[in-house]
């Protein structure tokens, strides 16, 4: 009985600690007392996919759930971002950018983290999870969304990508990474003045911020998705009552867009990208998104109608 009480004593200083680390962070990159990391490990490619001396179809930024902790790790080990660029060699994707860093500096990269990772692993993912609401955070929602989007635009630039070239730009992000997503927007757009769509998978967001220079966000979700519902209930700039939200003046100017992937669940067995896992069809979950994401890339014009239908499934509505 007197477990739980043990736990949460040990806890709460955990978590108040994280919370000051996360703020530490974007606080430093704001002041300049430290700097970005703007080079990747020896023989790490900025871009794969597409030939780097010829235009691409478009580039594509991944920005991982909260398991991202070093540049090359996703929570799959890779598989999304290997199974796009199968299907859709034409363009140059990039998987690196570290979203719950602001100064873009990897996680095991720091001898304390390192030291937890053996011993807390738990730590790890406390840590990303308190990123995102420092992000969603008004007081210091501007400078993270200013230096992740930073982040985004050098590593594009390095992968490439010339400002001003009209190549479109896609944001593709797991659960959390959806808030560094959307809070990137304004930074990429003034950076590189690039056509920018938004796809989301199980997105996990506070919905304010500015989507006006988007030019489509495609949500993917799903029925039994329980965590990206959580984040529609928790924050009222989801709410339809919060009419003047960025997410809610983009969803009235018909720039959301919701496919159904039912029913893949947000993470482990089931999940959106659970490559063993079979539906009717005879493809994998993992497949299925990947057809998703690479069929939303290639829709030109914009849908007008946001009950259109996609091979993955039904259209939602876009709130």
């Amino acid at each position: 009985m007197i477990e739980f009480p043990l736990f949460a004593l040990v806890l709460g200083p955990v978590l108040l600690a994280e919370a000051l680390l996360a703020r530490h962070e974007v606080m430093a990159y704001t002041a300049g007392w430290r700097t970005p990391t703007t080079e990747l490990p020896h023989g790490m490619p900025y871009a794969r996919g597409a030939d780097p001396d010829r235009p691409p179809a478009a580039y594509l930024v991944y920005l991982d759930g909260i398991g991202k902790r070093r540049f090359t790790d996703t929570r799959d080990g890779g598989r999304l971002v290997k199974a796009v660029i199968a299907k859709a060699p034409e363009l140059r994707v990039l998987g690196q950018v570290q979203p719950y860093s602001p100064l873009a500096h990897p996680l095991v990269n720091r001898p304390v983290w390192e030291w937890l990772r053996h011993r807390a692993g738990i730590l790890l993912f406390l840590h990303n999870v308190m990123q995102i609401f420092v992000a969603a955070d008004r007081r210091y929602r501007p400078l993270y969304n200013h230096a992740v989007g930073a982040q985004i635009a050098d590593q594009l630039c390095r992968a490439g990508y010339r400002p001003g070239s009209g190549v479109p730009v896609v944001l593709l992000s797991y659960s959390g990474g959806a808030q560094v997503a959307t809070g990137a927007v304004e930074e990429l757009h003034a950076r590189l003045r690039a056509p920018l769509r938004l796809i989301t998978l199980g997105g996990f967001h506070n919905g304010a911020n500015d989507l006006t220079h988007v030019r489509h966000l495609y949500r993917l979700t799903s029925g039994s998705d329980w965590i990206e519902r959580v984040g529609t209930w928790i924050f009222p700039q989801r709410w339809p009552l919060f009419r003047r939200s960025g997410w809610n003046r983009a969803v009235r100017a018909g720039k959301v867009s919701a496919y159904a992937l039912d029913p893949a669940t947000h993470m482990g067995r089931r999940s959106y990208i659970d490559p063993d896992e079979r539906l009717p069809d005879g493809r994998s979950h993992l497949d299925r998104t990947a057809d998703a994401v690479v069929a939303l890339i290639h829709v030109h014009p914009f849908p007008a109608r946001q009950n259109a239908r996609l091979n993955a499934g039904e259209a939602g509505s876009g709130g």
